[in-house]
């Protein structure tokens, strides 16, 4: 049963914040508004009256909630920051105790209803790849962004990227791991913070990407637009695009595919076996297949990357034609290599392969820059940045790629990966 609520009140609510100052403020939340669905599910039917066991209901829709902060013999607005970030706290702590897939259950007759309860049913993996053209928020150089991503808005569940400094261009190559309770109705959120210090961090923007759109055991790569506010549609400005690539592995499918990063199991060689004992291979011996933590186990492995060819190039010089060629080089490697140059064309087949001795194939990234050959240098025409999540898994495949940074012009690739787990102390 959906049931439309509305509800305005003058509650006398007062909260007790602590800033990282050490100063603690009284906050007091006024003029309450609140209106939105909410869902009652009468379940398990049984023969007993009132022939449910139990109810448990839940915020299924949230279409307004108002309400006012005031500091307890102060002005808030004299404080920078504080009023957005407890208004940000408050909202995420309603969505997260009520908002679907949190239900709330109330038994109505004696019974166990834990089946009722909110329960894992998956992971999520997300790599944060970079993010381009990002808004400036800073007067004197450039901001300093950061990522909080989650799916449930806990602060235990919550997680945060690293500080790229002075850059509105950022490439973080960070993994995160989420738990996921219903795909078909949760998504994931990704805000970009610039960093400001002591003072609270300023919003770039933010994005969500729904999990009921990813396709289990698919690595799923994808940009996204930032906006000011998910819920107001209104923003025309151009806050930047955030790079994420994304892996749902429901439980139960691991028959269907393998999460590379997942634990895993390796078999060992007696050498290996011996190293690992430490003292002697008696202990080892006993040992014939060891399982090894994602953290434990390096994904080295040779890369070969064909490039295949260049498509619809901008022009680059007064004939109207471009001589590209293209960089080829790994994040952690200081290794280049790169094509041969195509004269006077906007659509260049290469068709040269070049192989990469990689030690950490889940946590490297591969970049590939798009040159125009000159006399006296060379003129950028754009990049593509790609992780190797996807072709760890699938072994090799072909891809069409855009070309970052460029008014157009597409990159084939065809990229093969060839295996060599090993063993890594910790």
């Amino acid at each position: 049963m959906e049931l439309e609520l509305q509800w305005d009140g003058n509650p006398n609510i007062v909260l007790d914040i602590q800033t990282k100052l050490g100063v603690a403020l009284p906050i007091q939340v006024k003029n309450v508004g609140f209106t939105g669905v909410f869902c009652l599910i009468f379940k398990p039917l049984v023969e007993e009256f009132p022939c449910f066991g139990a109810v448990s209901y839940s915020l299924r829709e949230k279409k307004k909630l108002d309400f006012t902060l005031k500091v307890i013999g102060g002005e808030i607005s004299s404080i920078p920051g504080i009023s957005d970030a407890i208004e940000g706290t408050i909202r995420d702590a309603i969505e997260d105790t009520l908002t679907w897939p949190v239900k709330k259950v109330v038994p109505i007759l004696p019974g166990d209803y834990s089946d009722l309860e909110l329960k894992p049913v998956g992971i999520l993996e997300v790599k944060l790849v970079q993010a381009t053209g990002l808004a400036n928020k800073d007067l004197i150089g450039k901001s300093d962004p950061y990522a909080v991503l989650y799916i449930r808005p806990l602060r235990d569940r919550m997680k945060t990227s690293k500080i790229i400094n002075n850059d509105l261009n950022p490439i973080w190559n960070e993994h995160f791991e989420f738990i996921v309770e219903d795909a078909s109705t949760q998504h994931l959120t990704v805000k970009i913070y610039d960093d400001e210090g002591i003072q609270a961090s300023e919003l770039i923007g933010c994005a969500q990407v729904r999990l009921r759109d990813l396709q289990p055991g698919k690595v799923k790569d994808i940009w996204l637009k930032l906006v000011k506010d998910l819920e107001v549609q209104r923003d025309r400005k151009d806050r930047g695009q955030v790079h994420l690539e994304l892996l749902y592995c429901p439980f139960g499918m691991e028959n269907e595919f393998s999460n590379p990063f997942a634990s895993q199991n390796f078999s060992m060689t007696s050498l290996e076996k011996v190293l690992k004992s430490g003292v002697n291979g008696t202990e080892a011996a006993e040992i014939d297949r060891t399982t090894l933590r994602k953290k434990d186990v390096i994904m080295r492995g040779v890369l070969s990357v064909t490039v295949i060819s260049a498509e619809d190039l901008p022009a680059m010089d007064v004939m109207g034609k471009a001589d590209p060629f293209v960089v080829l080089s790994m994040k952690k490697l200081k290794t280049k290599n790169k094509t041969r140059v195509v004269n006077k064309s906007l659509n260049p087949n290469w068709n040269q392969t070049f192989d990469f001795v990689v030690e950490d194939g889940l946590h490297d990234v591969l970049i590939l820059e798009v040159y125009d050959h000159d006399t006296f240098g060379k003129g950028y025409i754009g990049r593509c940045i790609m992780t190797l999540t996807r072709v760890v898994m699938e072994g090799e495949f072909t891809h069409s790629f855009s070309l970052e940074g460029a008014k157009s012009g597409r990159l084939n690739l065809h990229l093969k990966w060839t295996p060599q787990p090993i063993y890594r102390d910790t």
